[in-house]
């Protein structure tokens, strides 16, 4: 893949972003709108949007997912080109953080680990993709993590996050895979967005080495500019910030 920093970046009319309150989400938000996306679909639980013109609101819930279903269908009149899920969590609102041993393993932080890195941004899959017409490019990216690699994890650790996200990952290849028997030209992807100084990563930043950590701004800036490269041939897959694949 080109340089993303030297590449121009083309932004569709339409967007959606899924978790447009958190850092990263707000920045995507942005970042599409500075790049001339007309409108974007901002949603998060309060149903708040950025200040600026072009973004409609709504409200939804991961763990709800009818709440999802009336975002997707508030959206099927006009559907978007491009639908970014931009929630995840690390540590739960408890202060419950990743496991560090098998021996911490405990079945109900595991569910609720699942169930916002993995079942949630799956429903919004659900019901998002069928809003997207044949015969005409979309696409659907889901913040992932490198740690989510099985090829790649060479610590062990944090299980639940791992397994959630690389659950995550095979998800987003069978959802490829489905699709691009009646949507050729769809792309369908995980996105790695590096280090971001957002509140997930706040209680784990001590130990990062200088530069590691990225602004939201320049997070949001990166992951646009790759998703504006990727073409259907690479659908199925994760890429990381620099356009770098992330080992399955």
């Amino acid at each position: 893949m080109d340089d993303v920093g030297q590449t121009p970046v083309r932004v569709p009319p339409t967007a959606c972003v899924f978790g447009a309150s958190g850092g990263i989400g707000r920045a995507l938000c942005e970042g599409l709108a500075a790049a001339g996306c007309a409108r974007i679909y901002a949603g998060s639980r309060s149903g708040a949007v950025p200040e600026g013109s072009g973004f409609e609101g709504f409200s939804f819930d991961l763990e709800d997912e009818a709440s999802i279903a009336a975002a997707a269908a508030m959206m099927r009149e006009t559907p978007p080109e491009w639908v970014i899920v931009a929630t995840g969590v690390l540590t739960l609102p408890d202060g419950t953080g990743p496991e560090r041993s098998y021996k911490r393993l405990e079945a109900d932080t595991m569910a609720q680990v699942f169930a916002l890195n993995t079942i949630g941004p799956a429903l919004i899959a659900k019901h998002m993709l069928p809003l997207m017409p044949r015969g005409s490019g979309f696409t659907f990216a889901a913040l992932s993590a490198r740690v989510g690699s099985i090829s790649d994890n060479r610590l062990g650790g944090w299980h639940s996050y791992r397994a959630s996200k690389a659950a995550l990952n095979m998800l987003l290849r069978n959802f490829a895979l489905e699709m691009a028997r009646t949507h050729p030209d769809s792309v369908i992807v995980g996105l790695h967005p590096g280090t971001v100084d957002s509140a997930l990563s706040a209680p784990f930043q001590s130990g990062l080495a200088e530069g590691q950590l990225t602004a939201p701004q320049v997070a949001a800036a990166n992951l646009i500019a790759v998703l504006a490269q990727l073409a259907p041939a690479q659908s199925g897959r994760v890429f990381d910030f620099r356009g770098e694949e992330v080992p399955a």
